[in-house]
């Protein structure tokens, strides 16, 4: 969050309406500390490389340097990154630890830094970059637990033991998450073409299987596994919430997959065949063949990437074609003042005080927001129209790819002064 009022702002802003969000626990404790959470930090450093990388301006070198050696910084030595740096140990909540310090898969953390130094290290050269991202990568491996339940957690101690997080994310394995790391891993392989990268996958695709969820849990097919899984006896783990407010509210779980969570779910939909099939198929491939075309193997620079194939990198996806109807849509759809207006979009209750209502209810339990003084985000139903900025990033994002589709490669902003000064 960005007050632009100031720091004591901030704070109180914490102290009101964040500490007032029931589900938003992450927003009830001002850290005054910087998040990886929800790829915060490493989106901005990429935005910074992507800058710089433009035309080599120095006035961005300086911010991406201080980017880059916070992310190395917060680098633990075994490989892992904490969801917020630096580190911080003072909120405990509802008799739990403060868990921002912990090894943090949860929201991508690990993945997504990896993914930012391996695109330092394609773009700028710098070996410096080569031992925190194999660090990073075999973290992977360390943290996968042993059979019969060789799946991971979210979050790990520092001794490397899995872990809950906030009060609905309990201590337990997670299915999705290993789904993830399976395909993650088989992209490891075709990163250093070692395959220690694979030799657990076996073992993860047997765990998943042994993991789903009952025929009459699986809403008639449609999910295939619980989003947590118990330590231990491998069973569902699901989270409901009685009450109607953060002060008097609370999460808990149990065995029973009726009134789950609306804003975190109970259940996840999982194509274990495809993901089997995909393992195959890349452990057949010989290792030198498998990083032919890796980042990582030396080979004569290539210079700095085109702008255009930062979405191309990693993911495999690149801006997509734009027909004329299309863009003609988005600008009919600009109203007199040149705004975008839409409706439903999310907004909250302003902040009204601590919530009074202490009985346990179930009035809230599949909601995505409580009573009146509870702050989280929640749909608008009414016809009230709102400047998004969701929208417009979509809107502008389908104005910019047709104007690059159709005038071709973009010219740098020297490019453009030395054609002025001509």
């Amino acid at each position: 969050i960005i007050d632009f009022a100031g720091d004591r702002s901030l704070v109180e802003w914490y102290n009101t309406i964040g500490k007032n969000g029931w589900r938003l626990e992450e927003f009830q404790h001002y850290y005054g500390n910087a998040t990886f959470d929800d790829d915060v930090s490493s989106d901005a450093a990429t935005f910074l490389l992507r800058m710089y990388l433009e035309d080599l301006d120095p006035v961005y070198k300086y911010p991406l340097d201080r980017a880059i050696a916070f992310i190395l910084e917060s680098q633990y030595p075994i490989g892992g990154w904490p969801q917020r740096y630096p580190l911080k140990y003072e909120f405990s909540h509802h008799g739990l630890p403060d868990y921002t310090s912990y090894h943090t898969f949860n929201d991508d953390v690990v993945w997504e830094n990896i993914k930012f130094l391996l695109t330092c290290y394609q773009t700028l050269g710098e070996p410096r970059f080569l031992d925190p991202v194999r660090r990073g990568l075999n973290f992977y491996v360390i943290t996968q637990q042993g059979p019969p339940q060789a799946g991971w957690a979210q979050q790990y101690t520092m001794d490397l033991k899995p872990a809950g997080a906030r009060t609905y994310e309990p201590n337990s394995l997670l299915p999705s998450y290993t789904y993830q790391h399976v395909k993650l891993l088989m992209t490891f392989y075709q990163l250093t073409g070692e395959t220690k990268f694979l030799a657990g996958i076996p073992a993860a695709l047997e765990w998943l299987k042994s993991c789903a969820l009952p025929l009459s849990m699986t809403e008639n097919g449609r999910y295939t596994h619980p989003v947590f899984v118990e330590i231990g006896t491998n069973k569902p783990i699901f989270v409901h919430r009685k009450g109607s407010n953060v002060i008097h509210g609370y999460y808990y779980s149990d065995s029973s997959d009726a009134r789950l969570l609306t804003h975190y779910g109970g259940k996840v939909s999982l194509d274990i065949p495809s993901l089997e099939k995909e393992y195959e198929r890349v452990k057949k491939i010989p290792p030198d063949l498998a990083r032919k075309e890796s980042v990582l193997v030396p080979r004569a620079h290539r210079g700095p990437l085109p702008q255009s194939e930062f979405t191309r990198s990693f993911s495999g996806v690149g801006r997509k074609g734009v027909d004329e109807k299309r863009v003609q849509e988005v600008m009919a759809a600009l109203d007199g003042q040149y705004r975008w207006l839409t409706k439903h979009e999310e907004t909250s209750h302003p902040y009204r005080g601590d919530g009074t209502r202490t009985e346990p209810t179930d009035e809230w339990a599949t909601t995505f927001v409580g009573d009146e003084t509870d702050t989280s985000p929640y749909q608008d139903t009414s016809d009230q129209e709102y400047i998004s900025t969701a929208a417009y990033l979509s809107n502008m994002r389908v104005l910019l790819d047709y104007v690059a589709q159709t005038k071709g490669p973009a010219i740098s902003r020297k490019g453009q002064d030395h054609d002025r000064k001509k």
